[in-house]
This record gives structure tokens, sequence and C-alpha cells, in this order.
């Protein structure tokens, strides 16, 4: 079953969930690579899955699936599910291959090839946008056989670089350390997938297939489940190293014992407004015309700010940058009607301000033309964002 999406969520800075995108790898009429008879695309879903199971034990996690079946899924909407669940992490894993008895596991960050290798490794993966329809219109950008062609896919994931890094030392020692598999780095490539993401972002190379011993142990349950569980623990230690700390669902039972506390906090909260509603209403009740009977539903008036902002309005956000860019068009290639908010530790910049979904796809285009392809329409309602499904009910 394929995740469903249909626009970016709304930013809200308070975030209850840490929002973890898992990819598996290739799926459907894309097996991947098939060292010793092996499917990459079956071993990359059990480990995901895995992966999805023990972070899912952690109620303050969300986890979201590109595919939890053998379904095949286009680079282009890997990155673009990550992106509307706006997601904190994105974590692909693959299997490795090499005419060589090569073995180990590494990870990859978005970045320039520092050798012929990990070009080759990219080119791999990267092929697979030749399954795809219509890949000649979307991905005229990238030239998969040119190392220097990447230069420019790394500019939109430079912010999130450090991060990406830090995670991927976190996967490498789990794997070395813990399960004593052969440490191949963390490295640079330019992987589309990772491209096309604005959030931390790593593809894991699990093993090579090719190694009869390695591509045995990833096809076992116990590799998979193993590996699965390494690459969870990674993201626990990051989660928490970033600030966010997760206490998991078995040991939930422990906190019940404050409970009756947490339910008094309402009952004065409740309590609180009761009264503040009476402390308000006698500012409203200057006239003497007004009679008690009526002012109860002016009490009620405060208590519903949103409307104050009425209707839909759709942007076309362009870029998200950890730094403060002036809203002028000469930086941003000559387009005005600009915007910004704040985006987790970042600033988003918008484009345009569209009543409709059409005048909406008008601006994306004149977007594209001006040099923004990876741009994406979001909708606000009422000033809040929200995914673009509920924006055009």
């Amino acid at each position: 079953m394929m995740t469903s999406y249909g626009g970016p969520l709304k930013h809200e800075p308070p975030k209850d969930k840490f929002v973890v995108v898992l990819d598996a790898g290739h799926g459907g009429h894309d097996p991947g690579n098939i060292g010793n008879g092996y499917l990459e695309k079956q071993i990359s879903l059990a480990i995901v899955l895995k992966i999805g199971e023990e972070l899912k034990k952690y109620p303050d996690i969300k986890v979201v699936y590109t595919r939890d079946d053998d379904t095949f899924v286009d680079l282009f909407a890997r990155g673009d599910i990550a992106n509307q669940a706006d997601a904190d992490l994105f974590v692909s894993v693959h299997c490795n291959a090499h005419n060589s008895d090569a073995y180990g596991t590494e990870t990859y960050v978005l970045g320039l090839h520092a050798n012929r290798q990990n070009f080759e490794v990219a080119k791999k993966e990267n092929s697979v946008i030749y399954l795809e329809d219509d890949y000649e219109q979307r991905y005229a950008e990238y030239d998969i056989n040119s190392p220097e062609s990447v230069i420019g896919l790394t500019i939109m994931q430079e912010e999130f670089l450090d991060q990406s890094i830090q995670l991927g030392k976190k996967l490498q020692d789990n794997f070395t350390s813990g399960l004593k598999r052969k440490d191949r780095k963390v490295k640079q490539a330019g992987f589309i997938v990772l491209h096309q993401t604005f959030m931390p972002s790593v593809l894991i190379e699990a093993g090579f297939l090719t190694n009869k011993n390695e591509g045995s142990y990833l096809n076992s349950k116990k590799g998979q489940n193993e590996m699965g569980k390494a690459i969870a623990d990674a993201v626990l230690a990051y989660k928490e190293e970033m600030g966010f700390v997760s206490t998991p669902v078995a040991n939930q039972p422990k906190p019940e014992a404050p409970k009756p506390v947490e339910k008094e906090t309402p009952k004065l909260e409740d309590t609180q407004v009761a009264v503040n509603i009476p402390k308000a209403t006698p500012k409203e009740v200057k006239t003497p015309e007004t009679t008690p009977v009526k002012e109860e539903p002016k009490a009620a008036e405060p208590i519903k700010p949103e409307p104050k902002n009425t209707g839909v309005v759709f942007k076309v956000q362009l870029l998200a940058t950890v730094k403060t860019i002036p809203l002028k068009g000469e930086n941003f290639k000559g387009l005005d009607v600009l915007s910004k908010e704040p985006y987790k530790n970042m600033y988003g910049y918008m484009y345009g301000n569209a009543g409709t979904y059409a005048e909406a796809k008008a601006l994306k285009k004149q977007a594209d033309a001006a040099g923004y392809p990876t741009s994406y329409i979001v909708a606000y309602k009422n000033g809040v964002r929200v995914p673009i499904k509920e924006a055009l009910k």
C-alpha cells in the first residue's frame, strides 16, 4: 500500500512528532541488483519495515514509508513524499554490488563525487530514472553520466550536510562496533533521491549482495533484523542529540501514576478560561443596552481568533535555507511578491500570492522558468500552512 500524499503539511514550530521517512530502494518492476540471485528490492524493504517497527515503539515518532510493499516508486516521488510529510529525516536503504568480492557497509550523503567509485555507485542508483515515465522532462537538469553535473545538485542540500553526516557517522558506528561489519565510511555522491529532499538525508548501502557471505547475511531474517535495529538505534541517538528525547511505548505504564495530576492541571486551566471569560465581557459590555443574556455569545468571540484571516492562499516555495536573504527580486532571479517564514532552524522563501490553484500553477511555471525547478506549491488557510488537498476542499 502506497503512502498517500497530497501537499506540504503545515509548519508549526512546536512540532509534537519527529517525522522519519523510510525509503526502501527499488521495488515493483525494478528489482535493483540481483547479486547471487538475491533481490535488492526485497531485502531493502525487509530492513526498512524492521526500522519502522522499532521506531514505532516511540509515541513521539511518526514513521512514513515511501513504499511498504513491492511497489515501484519514482525517485521524484520519493523525495516529494518526504517533503510533504515535513520530515525531520530521510533514510533510504539499498544493497550494493561489485564485480569483485567487496564487502562492508557504507552510508552516503549528497555531495560531490570524491572519486570514481563513489560516482559509479550513484550512477547505478540514479539509472532507475530510465524506468520512469516522462523521465526526460523530470530530470532534464541531470546528466547521470557526468560527475560535474552534480555540482548544481548539491546547493539545495548543503544546509543539511552537517546533520546528514552526523547521522551517517552514527549509522556506521552501529554497523561496525555493534554488528562487526566492515566500515566503508560515510561518503558523498550525487544521488538524485537525496537531492529531491529538503531535510537531513542519507542513503545506506547495507552490504554487497555480490559477496556470497554478505549476500546470505542480508537475505536472512537475522541479518535484516539486526541491520534494521542498528539503523533505528542510530536514528534515536541522532534524535536525542538534536534535543528530542523519546520514551518507548513499552515504558508508558510508569508515567500513568501522575496522570491524576495531569488531569487536574487541565481542570485548573479550564477554570481560568471560565474566569477569564467574565473578565473579558465587561470590556465588551460598555453599552447599557447589552443584557447579561446577550453577554454570553459575546464572551465566546475571543475564543475564535482564526476567522480573522479567512480564505485560502497559494504560494510557491522556492527554497529553504539557514541564510537570511533580503526579499528583493535581484536575490531571487527577478521574481517579485516574495515572503519568508520560519521553517525548523531555517527560513522558507515563497513566491507569489495566488487565490486559486490554477493561478498557483502559473506561478510555479514562472518559478521553473526563472531557475527554480525543484520549487513546489504550498497552501495557507487563515494564515496557517495546510496540505494542498485540504486547501482544495
